[in-house]
């Protein structure tokens, strides 16, 4: 595959068609999984825009800052903490249109303002999960929790 997207769509929803399949072509013959987490959130911050792109893995009963995009982040999570630590723990996907109200929300960084995040799940555990965040309101929905769930479990595939 080339090292260049082809995004022609307008909708949200038009753009994860097009943009899943050449990920999945990009990383289905890579060996490294790291690899093929750095691709995927370089992938979806250049497609989106979005403020904030990233994994966070599990390690030593801690998430740890994986591959991502944009600005320095935190570098460890524990479970049930902020809502990257809350969708760890509860093994689902977390939609926040406004990240202050969210209770114990972990500020990373003072412009996000809304986040979703997907866990990865591997024979019912969670392994890591996919962070996005955006500097605006209600920026995410069911559109992307739909298309970055079906994102994860494809990465998680090839783990």
């Amino acid at each position: 595959m080339s090292e260049q997207l082809f995004i022609s769509g307008q909708t949200k929803k038009e753009k994860y068609v097009e943009l899943l399949p050449q990920i999945y072509a990009l990383t289905k013959t890579e060996s490294s999984w790291i690899a093929n987490l750095a691709n995927t959130s370089a992938a979806l911050k250049e497609t989106f825009g979005f403020f904030w792109v990233g994994f966070y893995l599990v390690s030593e009963n801690q998430l740890v800052l994986g591959p991502f995009q944009g600005p320095i982040a935190c570098t460890r999570i524990s479970i049930g903490k902020g809502v990257c630590g809350t969708s760890w723990e509860q093994k689902k996907a977390i939609l926040v249109s406004d990240v202050e109200q969210f209770p114990g929300h972990i500020a990373c960084s003072s412009l996000s303002k809304s986040e979703v995040v997907i866990p990865l799940m591997k024979e019912n555990e969670v392994i890591g999960v996919l962070d996005v965040d955006s500097d605006q309101l209600n920026d995410f929905d069911e559109v992307d929790v739909k298309y970055l769930s079906e994102l994860c479990t494809w990465l998680v595939s090839l783990h």
